[in-house]
């Protein structure tokens, strides 16, 4: 995989590690994996740590430094191996100042999309955002602005399978390992699905299942909603009801029409899908079956 540099790293990050990890709970697992750090001189700078006791697991996330700026990754993640087949652990481990390699998809609305793309220029996403696909020609303007690649995808019935054929082959071609939905207004295989899981980020209006089809917030305006809000969640087969990520809303009253709703509904979108998205390039997300621990 090709390593990039966050945008806002900081020299005395660069010795540091991020450890995350799941496995079944038992006794031990916090003393191993501090007693491996510490049998290799590493200071233990962030830990989180939950139990859940609904399905038996546990999840853990360290952030360490090491002391080395030119740190071997690849040697740590060969010794901690052994901890993690002892465990039986579901891990990974990175290079704090490693940006995540992020492709980003969109159709026509650009709020998300404007957004993120600020938030990243401005260092505070820790992703190498290699291209912006899009099934329509309208945003390659702003995508140019920004110095990013764009790829037109059209998307028809006759044709998704070789729009999703072109996306593996850059998602391949990137070494992606996070896919944004920017709203993205086409449904994904569940092939697609099945081979993405866990690296696709959606953003969806209001609190599942709510209002789905055309115009959600002229629905809400019309029902008289006293809150609006949006979900981000990772992309499953089952349409909109992947694992949360993250939760906000927007209150509303009787002053405000549908184009108001509209305007708040796209600030809670985007803020709800930059949290998401920041939280996942910081390695703060964890599958938990069909939800997720998030340790922000």
């Amino acid at each position: 995989m090709t390593e990039s540099v966050s945008r806002r790293m900081n020299p005395e990050d660069e010795g540091d590690l991020v450890l995350t990890l799941s496995c079944p709970d038992r006794p031990g697992i916090v003393a191993a994996v501090s007693q491996h750090l510490l049998d290799r001189r590493a200071n233990i700078e962030e830990s989180q740590q939950f139990s859940d006791h609904r399905t038996g697991r546990y999840f853990m996330r360290v952030r360490c430094d090491t002391g080395d700026a030119n740190v071997d990754v690849e040697c740590w993640r060969r010794e901690f191996a052994s901890v993690a087949t002892e465990f039986d652990m579901v891990w990974e481990l990175r290079k704090a100042v490693t940006a995540y390699r992020m492709l980003v998809m969109v159709s026509r609305f650009d709020h998300v999309l404007h957004d993120l793309l600020f938030r990243w220029k401005s260092g505070q996403v820790n992703a190498d955002i290699v291209g912006i696909v899009s099934n329509h020609p309208d945003l390659e303007p702003m995508a140019r602005s920004y110095g990013i690649p764009f790829h037109h995808i059209p998307v028809t019935r006759d044709t998704k399978a070789q729009a999703e054929a072109q996306l593996l082959e850059l998602v391949a071609e990137h070494d992606v390992e996070l896919i944004a939905l920017a709203r993205y207004m086409q449904v994904l295989s569940d092939d697609l699905c099945r081979q993405l899981g866990g690296r696709v980020i959606n953003i969806h209006h209001s609190f599942l299942p709510s209002f789905k089809g055309a115009k959600p917030y002229h629905q809400a305006y019309a029902r008289g909603v006293k809150v609006i809000g949006a979900t981000a969640h990772y992309v499953t087969a089952d349409l909109d009801e992947g694992p949360i990520i993250e939760q906000d809303i927007h209150r509303v009253d009787h002053r405000m029409d549908a184009e108001d709703l509209v305007s708040a509904g796209e600030e809670v979108e985007s803020r709800v899908f930059a949290r998401a998205v920041k939280w996942h390039c910081e390695s703060r997300v964890i599958l938990n079956e069909d939800r997720t621990v998030v340790f922000s």
